[in-house]
């Protein structure tokens, strides 16, 4: 399939020109990138091809993610990602990275090009991180709830489940691994109405909108508190005073959903279509 029609309907179906985006001004991949990302921070970042043949689904373009694309020596392919930069908790403050420059000049030679989008893929859709992790999660969705850059990007619904333990067991068998559970009151009655917001959920704003409603427990991927991010503490604060219960799952964790259910929109359009798996970084919560 041509490239340019591919990059066409991803930008159609997420509406990137409708749709705000907050700056990534640490991104920089120098010449590679295309003119349009270096300003707007979405869409199309590396053109390299002008087949696509097959297309790979990622959160990160973390080093594994890319390592294993290259090995596979395709060619003429796209990579579709969540985020233009790679998580990394180490750093001190705006905890991204770029992509190492030592796989730009692979990925131009092998015809690869890079397609991102972040919140237009937060933004609530049948592809969104937050819907697709409240689907894996059986949770029905009642109603949005958030605004972020314009968009609303959290939901709040109802889970099967008749506990918070029993809850936190679905997040693990969902996610994978074990969440970190902030349980904020003792014997809390558990009413089975449960917020989500995937990804970096740790906004004050976030709790303090719950706070103004009955829904005490919140599903959401990043809760770290961390002395020099005074949100996340401010957060945390208000979890307690206004006893809102916090699953934590990871940043990774808790987005991958979405990179999942992307697949069905490429091949929908008759595209190979494979979703690469990353590692949570459990230093998010």
């Amino acid at each position: 399939m041509q490239a340019e029609e591919v990059y066409k309907k991803l930008d159609k179906e997420f509406e990137i020109n409708k749709v705000n985006e907050g700056e990534w001004s640490s991104f920089d991949l120098g010449d590679y990138a295309t003119k349009k990302f270096r300003t707007t921070w979405k869409g199309l970042a590396l053109d390299n091809a002008t087949e696509v043949n097959k297309v790979y689904t990622a959160v990160f373009p973390s080093e594994p993610v890319l390592d294993r694309i290259i090995a596979s020596g395709v060619e003429d392919a796209l990579i579709f990602t969540h985020h233009p930069m790679i998580w990394d908790t180490s750093l001190e403050g705006f905890p991204f990275r770029n992509i190492p420059a030592r796989y730009l000049d692979v990925l131009k030679e092998n015809r690869i090009s890079l397609y991102t989008i972040h919140v237009p893929l937060d933004r609530n859709g049948a592809y969104s991180t937050t819907v697709s992790l409240a689907r894996a999660l059986e949770i029905e969705t009642d109603r949005e709830f958030f605004d972020y850059f314009g968009s609303k990007v959290g939901v709040i619904g109802k889970t099967e489940c008749t506990s918070y333990f029993e809850l936190s067991g679905k997040v693990k068998e969902v996610v994978g691994h074990l969440p970190k559970i902030y349980v904020h009151v003792s014997n809390q009655k558990f009413n089975q109405k449960v917020a989500v917001v995937a990804g970096g959920g740790n906004y004050p704003e976030i709790v303090e909108e719950l706070a103004e409603t009955d829904v005490k427990f919140y599903i959401t991927g990043v809760t770290r508190k961390k002395s020099d991010y005074e949100p996340s503490l401010r957060f945390h604060e208000i979890c307690q005073k206004n006893k809102i219960t916090v699953i934590a799952a990871t940043h990774y964790s808790t987005e991958k959903f979405a990179c999942i259910a992307i697949q069905k929109f490429f091949e929908d359009l008759g595209l190979p279509t494979e979703f690469l798996d990353d590692e949570p970084s459990f230093s998010d919560y």
